[in-house]
């Protein structure tokens, strides 16, 4: 069951990996339209936040290892959700904060219900992926950081973002 665990966890490690080389081909491509990066300075907390957790994760799995099966369940409806996302802000999206001065900011998809749709995401699989694990503590803890985390984030884009929304 320990080999299952490590599998599930280097897929998750891979399909982040895979979405940050589509995150920095976008972001080159805003950028040589024109668009600028928004709120930098937390970025490096957003990277250090995500290997740290995962690699608590990690390393944390109690053994004997049981997988809680609902909660893997939970964590792939959010991978469906978070493929809406990226659908749905196509060229647009990042693991940046990227703005195109002039653009009307994405209303479809799930923006349509919900202002920062990928932060719920993230938040869940923060949650639901050490719950899996049994790992109460991991899901707890990086949840009160991520949710600080967040904070800085929303905050810097609502206020980055703003010329942009009345514009749509």
């Amino acid at each position: 069951m320990i080999f299952v665990a490590y599998a599930i966890i280097a897929l998750v490690i891979l399909q982040r990996a895979g979405e940050l080389v589509l995150a920095n081909r976008n972001t080159q491509k805003l950028k040589a339209k024109g668009a600028v990066e928004i709120g930098a300075g937390h970025y490096r907390f957003i990277v250090l936040l995500h290997m740290a957790w995962l690699m608590a994760v990690l390393w944390l799995i109690p053994t004997p290892v049981v997988i809680h099966w609902g909660w893997i369940l939970v964590f792939l409806a959010l991978q469906a959700l978070r493929v809406w996302v990226i659908a749905s802000l196509g060229p647009y999206w990042t693991t940046r904060i990227i703005s195109l001065p002039g653009v009307p900011l994405v209303k479809r998809g799930p923006y349509r219900y919900v202002r920062h749709p990928n932060y719920l995401v993230v938040a869940g699989e923060i949650l639901a992926l050490p719950m899996a694990f049994g790992e109460i503590w991991v899901a707890i803890g990086f949840s009160i950081v991520n949710a600080a985390v967040l904070y800085w984030r929303i905050r810097e884009e609502e206020t980055g973002l703003a010329p942009r929304r009345e514009l749509g």
